[in-house]
């Protein structure tokens, strides 16, 4: 039972996680990128979240992305890593992050008491973050951390959203969803990504999209209306993925503390006030489905 109040890892995570992501929507990600030779959209984020992997296939990205079509991925992988391997691209990471969060937070946020107090409850709260079964998590575990706060915070943040998002992988498996069946699911919440935009994104056609649909009909979680509500068995569905995920990710929260969570809660929210007022964060900034 946890020595939490409800829902805090969530409202934590919601805090914090964006600040990690939003390097992915970031101008400044894109020009470090292009400097080491990749500019395609698609090819700078499959190799920016998987350089801590190493030179891996396009395998093993689609697995660990998960809700990509793996057409798209093997475009291009592994044949970014002919443009600049896996270091050079996590040097262009990490210099990125931090013009980005200069660029929204401002030099008095990076250098101010609250940026480090965040960077040290957030790196606290990864010590309890568990490798197993989590890829992602594990690979960028064994990077360094950065010695300046604002870095350590982004940092452990990344730690903090892959642990979490591993997790959420489980869920999707253990509900029976696959990759583009989550994201049909997760859209037809009403808090998901734009379906243009996950095809756009995503690399899958339109009639994926409804062979998907179909499959979720089949099973009674979407309703044959032209919206494609979920049924009620689709939202418990999507309900228990959402709690099994906060189950697998309570560790690092309990922690940290309730006194912690809150703290970093508070700070998070603070940074993303200021953020959000420079434009930092477009309407999908998170998920995997």
């Amino acid at each position: 039972m946890s020595s939490l109040p409800a829902r805090a890892e969530r409202r934590c995570h919601n805090a914090v996680n964006p600040l990690h992501s939003c390097l992915f929507f970031s101008p400044d990600l894109g020009a470090e990128m292009a400097r080491i030779g990749i500019e395609d959209p698609s090819a700078v984020y499959f190799a920016t979240r998987a350089a801590a992997l190493g030179a891996v296939g396009a395998g093993t990205v689609g697995a660990t992305f998960y809700n990509f079509n793996p057409v798209l991925v093997a475009r291009h992988v592994p044949a970014v890593w002919e443009t600049a391997s896996p270091d050079v691209v996590l040097g262009a990471r990490i210099r990125a992050a931090d013009a980005t969060l200069r660029r929204l937070l401002g030099e008095e946020v990076i250098a101010s008491d609250e940026m480090a107090e965040a960077a040290r409850l957030a790196l606290r709260a990864t010590e309890a973050c568990t490798p197993h079964a989590r890829p992602l998590y594990a690979a960028h575990a064994d990077l360094p951390v950065p010695e300046e706060p604002h870095l350590a915070f982004w940092h452990a943040a990344t730690l903090l959203r892959e642990h979490r998002g591993d997790a959420h992988l489980a869920a999707l498996l253990a509900a029976g969803l696959d990759p583009l069946e989550s994201l049909v699911s997760h859209t037809a919440t009403g808090k998901g990504m734009a379906i243009g935009w996950i095809l756009s994104t995503r690399g899958w056609r339109r009639t994926d999209w409804e062979a998907a649909s179909g499959r979720l009909r089949l099973r009674g979680l979407l309703d044959a209306g032209e919206e494609a509500a979920l049924t009620e068995a689709g939202t418990a569905l999507r309900a228990e993925v959402e709690e099994a995920t906060d189950r697998m990710d309570t560790a690092p929260y309990e922690h940290l503390g309730a006194k912690g969570v809150e703290r970093l809660t508070d700070l998070a929210r603070g940074f993303l006030f200021t953020a959000a007022a420079a434009g930092a964060f477009p309407a999908s900034a998170t998920g995997r489905g």
